[in-house]
C-alpha cells in the first residue's frame, strides 16, 4: 500500500514515517508533503491508499481537503494532530481514525488496520459494481433461466416461445431442447416487456415473433411456429396482432 503524510512540521513527518516503516510492513511506499496544496497535488498524481493528515497547518486546515475532492475520495484519511477539539469534525468527514500527538504505536497500527479493512471492502464493492454493469450489458441480449442444476444464460434469439405450465414455465429453444423453469409465465412477460420481438398471444404463451411461419385463420386462430408447433391466438390478442402485422408487413 502507498501512504502520504501531510504535515507542516518536518520532524513530525519523519517521526511518523519511521514508525510506519518500523511497525507496518504492508506499507511499501511513503511520501510527504508540507502543506495541503502540495499534498493534494501529490494525491492526484500518486493515488495513495492512506493519507495521514495534520489539521493545524499554516494557510489551510487539513479539514479543507474535501474542497479539492467534491465528488469522490478514493483514499482513506487518518487525521494526526496535537489538538483533540477537531475530533468530531474529523469523523463527520468519515475519517478512518483520529490520532493525537505524541503518537502511540498501538493506536497507529490499529488505525492502519482499519484503513486496510476499509480498502478491501471498497475493492470488493468496486468488483461487485463492475459485475453488475457487465451483467446488465449481458441482459440486453441474454436471459437467465434458473434450471435445477444452476442458471442457463440463453440468447433471446435462441428462444422459440415460453409456455405456461401452472406455476412453472416451459421454455422451447431453437436447438429442440425444452427447459422447465420454476417461475410462472408472467415473470418472463414482465422481464421481456421492452423486447419488441416477444409477444404474448395467449394467456399461456409468450412467443418470439422471429420464429412465426404462418398465421392460420379458422375456428380458433393459431400461429404456426418454425418447429411446426401450433400456438393459439386468443380473441383479445388477435386484432392487436393483425394490426401490428399490417402496419409492419403489409
Amino acid at each position: 500500500m502507498k501512504v502520504l503524510i501531510i504535515d507542516d512540521e518536518k520532524r513530525s513527518r519523519h517521526l511518523l514515517s519511521n514508525l510506519i516503516v518500523e511497525h507496518c510492513s504492508d506499507i511499501l511506499e511513503i511520501q510527504e508533503a508540507q502543506d495541503l496544496a502540495s499534498g493534494v497535488a501529490l494525491i492526484k498524481v500518486t493515488n495513495p491508499d492512506i493519507v495521514f493528515l495534520d489539521i493545524e497547518m499554516p494557510n489551510q486546515s487539513g479539514l479543507e481537503i474535501l474542497e479539492y475532492f467534491p465528488d469522490n475520495i478514493d483514499f482513506k484519511i487518518i487525521f494526526v494532530t496535537a489538538y483533540n477539539q477537531y475530533a468530531i469534525e474529523a469523523f463527520k468527514m468519515s475519517a478512518i481514525d483520529y490520532l493525537l500527538k505524541p503518537l502511540d504505536v498501538l493506536e497507529l497500527k490499529e488505525a492502519i488496520s482499519k484503513a486496510q479493512e476499509a480498502i478491501t471492502a471498497s475493492n470488493l464493492n468496486g468488483q461487485l459494481n463492475q459485475l453488475r454493469k457487465s451483467l446488465k450489458q449481458l441482459s440486453v441480449d441474454k436471459i437467465a433461466l434458473e434450471i435445477p442444476k444452476g442458471i442457463l444464460f440463453t440468447s433471446h434469439k435462441d428462444i422459440l416461445y415460453f409456455e405456461a405450465d401452472g406455476m412453472y414455465t416451459n421454455v422451447q429453444l431453437t436447438t429442440g431442447k425444452q427447459k422447465t423453469i420454476c417461475k410462472p409465465l408472467k415473470h418472463f412477460v414482465q422481464q421481456l416487456a421492452n423486447n419488441s420481438m416477444f409477444f404474448k398471444c395467449h394467456r399461456s404463451y409468450l412467443i418470439n415473433l422471429k420464429y412465426v411461419d404462418e398465421l392460420v385463420k379458422g375456428d380458433g386462430d393459431y400461429l404456426l411456429m418454425s418447429n411446426q408447433k401450433r400456438i393459439p391466438v386468443s380473441k383479445s390478442k388477435r386484432d392487436h396482432f393483425l394490426e401490428v402485422i399490417k402496419e409492419i408487413f403489409l
